[in-house]
């Protein structure tokens, strides 16, 4: 368990910022510090999968903390910043990748990408009361009011991955999945843009208007 409290290169809870940020939200319960810090990374930069960069100095956590909201950060920006948070508050935590398709609001990354599925999507997974647990912390509330469904809640105690909307029908739906990691697995992640998207040197992507 040691490996999921310790700081790395991409989760760099050892960063003085995000030391200060993270002990900023402690609260009285470990539970409680992990509600605190997930509702503080949803809102604190908005949700915008055109602000990727390849290159392995784009992702860290202190990087995330120090955007402004309209910088935008994409899934795997987030779920580094809650992993960081958790582990200066004692909680392990790890990244979780998965293969997914998104359902709403994604017509004009499907065009940019050639594809429905989103490769390498991210979240965060936290170990609470003897258990790892889930947690989306990707799609900012206003995001969510735009585009008509409800914004991903996460009470500590269950999995926060799966976003529904119009009652039944999934936000998310998860096609494959790579497993669990310490640190972001940089390289596989990069090998497996570059075979589904033949991403080039005219990376990111311009965001549409």
């Amino acid at each position: 368990m040691n490996r999921f409290l310790a700081p790395n290169r991409y989760v760099d809870s050892d960063h003085p910022e995000v030391v200060a940020w993270a002990e900023s939200l402690r609260g009285d319960s470990a539970r409680e510090s992990a509600i605190r810090l997930y509702y503080d990374v949803r809102e604190r930069v908005r949700y915008s999968p055109w602000n990727v960069r390849f290159a392995p100095e784009a992702f860290t956590a202190s990087g995330t903390l120090a955007r402004d909201f309209e910088d935008g950060a994409h899934c795997i920006d987030k779920a580094l910043l809650l992993a960081a948070g958790a582990r200066v508050l004692g909680i392990p935590s790890r990244l979780h990748y998965a293969n997914v398709r998104n359902h709403v609001g994604t017509a004009r990354l499907e065009k940019a990408l050639g594809s429905d599925l989103l490769v390498f999507h991210g979240y965060a997974e936290l170990y609470l009361d003897d258990r790892w647990i889930g947690a989306t912390p990707a799609f900012n509330a206003a995001l969510c009011e735009r585009l008509g469904v409800a914004p991903l809640e996460f009470d500590g105690v269950h999995d926060a991955i799966f976003q529904e909307f119009d009652g039944e029908a999934r936000f998310m739906e998860y096609v494959d999945d790579h497993g669990s990691f310490a640190d972001v697995p940089f390289e596989r992640m990069l090998a497996a843009w570059k075979q589904h998207y033949g991403i080039s040197a005219e990376w990111p992507l311009p965001e549409a208007s």
